[in-house]
C-alpha cells in the first residue's frame, strides 16, 4: 500500500510503499477515505512537543474517515503522540472500540476537515463555556478550523450575536462566510486598541469568549465582558502568555476556563463526532477545506504549517473510483 512517512522530524513526509498494517488484538482494518493535515499533526512531527520525539519512521495522522465493515467511520490515531502509524495511508489498523460510525448522508472529507477540531468548538462552547441561548459571544480566531466550527455552532445554538476576531484579510473572510455578525482585525498588539474594536462590534458586554490564539486577543477581548462572563481558553497560537490585568479578571468576577480535547471520555468524544456528522450532514456546519491525492502530501503539509491553504487540507490516499 501506499503511505505518507514521516523520516526525519522536521522535515515533510515522504510518499512511499509500505507493506499493510497487520491488526493487533481488538483492532481492525480501515480503509482510509479521507485524513486531515491537523495542526496537532504538524506540532508532533516536529519533535518538539510534549510527547516527545517520535520514532521514524512513522506514518502520520492522528484522525481520518474510512470504510470499515461497510460501515462509513471516523477514528482516532496516537500517530506522533505514541508510537503506532496514523491516518495518511491506504489502510490503517484501528481499535475496533475507537470507531465511530458516521451517518449514512455525512461527506467524509467534511467530516474529516472538521474531526477533532469541530469537536473543541462544539465541546469548549457547551460543556465548557455553558453557552446559552440568547448570549453574545466573541469568537478568536475565527478564520481557523475551530474558529469558523465555533461562529457557526454559536448560531445555531442560539446565541443572539457573533462577534469575530481573525489575524489576516483572509482569515477575516472565512469567519464572515461562516456567518459572523461582525469581524475584528486583530492585526495589532495593542490591548486597548483591540478592546475598542470588540466594542464597537459588540452589542453591548460579552456573556462568553472562544479563545485558541491567548495572547493579546484574550486580553482584549475579556475587557467586554460582562459581569461573571466566562472566557473558554483552548489555544495559544497569539502567545504562550496573556497580559490580562488582575483587576480586569476581580472587577468583573470572571471565569477563566481552560479546555482540551484530551479531558474527553470516550463516549463523549463519540458523541460529539456524531454530533459534528449530523450537523455537517445538515447543511448547518462547514468549514473552508481542500483535498490533495496522497501523492502530493509534502507540499500541502508544507502549505498547511505557512499557512497558505484554503483552509484545512484533507489527503485522499486512495484514486477516485
Amino acid at each position: 500500500m501506499r503511505a505518507a512517512e514521516i523520516r526525519e522530524c522536521g522535515r515533510p513526509p515522504v510518499v512511499a510503499e509500505r507493506e499493510p498494517p497487520v491488526p493487533g488484538d481488538g483492532e481492525v482494518l480501515v480503509d482510509v477515505l479521507a485524513a486531515p493535515i491537523t495542526p496537532l499533526d504538524l506540532l508532533c512531527a516536529t519533535g518538539t512537543s510534549y510527547f516527545g520525539k517520535p520514532a521514524t519512521p512513522y506514518v502520520p495522522g492522528v484522525q481520518g474517515v474510512g470504510t470499515c465493515g461497510g460501515r462509513t467511520v471516523w477514528f482516532p490515531s496516537p500517530a506522533g503522540m505514541a508510537p503506532g502509524d496514523g491516518s495518511m495511508a491506504e489502510v490503517a489498523a484501528v481499535p475496533e472500540t475507537a470507531l465511530v460510525e458516521l451517518p449514512g448522508d455525512a461527506d467524509p472529507v467534511l467530516v474529516a476537515a472538521l474531526g477533532l477540531s469541530a469537536v473543541a468548538a462544539h465541546m469548549a462552547l457547551t460543556w465548557r463555556g455553558e453557552l446559552a441561548a440568547g448570549e453574545q459571544i466573541i469568537v478568536l480566531g475565527a478564520g481557523g478550523v475551530v474558529g469558523q466550527a465555533a461562529v457557526r455552532l454559536a448560531r445555531t445554538a442560539g446565541a443572539r450575536r457573533v462577534v469575530a476576531g481573525a489575524r489576516s484579510p483572509a482569515a477575516r473572510e472565512r469567519a464572515a462566510r461562516a456567518g459572523a455578525d461582525a469581524v475584528v482585525a486583530l492585526d495589532t498588539g495593542d490591548v486597548a486598541e483591540l478592546a475598542r474594536r470588540f466594542e464597537d462590534a459588540s452589542d453591548g458586554p460579552a456573556d462568553l469568549v472562544l479563545d485558541p490564539l491567548f495572547g493579546a486577543p484574550a486580553a482584549a477581548a475579556a475587557r467586554t465582558l460582562r459581569p461573571g462572563g466566562r472566557l473558554v481558553n483552548l489555544g495559544s497560537s497569539a502567545g504562550e502568555t496573556c497580559p490580562i490585568e488582575s483587576s480586569t479578571l476581580r472587577g468583573k468576577s470572571l471565569r477563566l476556563l481552560g479546555y482540551t480535547n484530551n479531558e474527553l471520555t470516550a463516549d463523549q468524544r463519540a458523541e460529539a463526532i456524531t454530533f459534528v456528522a449530523g450537523e455537517a450532514a445538515s447543511g448547518r456546519l462547514a468549514v473552508a477545506h481542500e483535498t490533495v491525492p496522497l501523492g502530493g502530501a509534502a507540499a500541502a503539509w508544507r502549505r498547511q504549517g505557512e499557512g497558505t491553504a484554503e483552509g484545512r487540507i484533507v489527503i485522499i490516499p486512495r484514486p477516485a473510483g
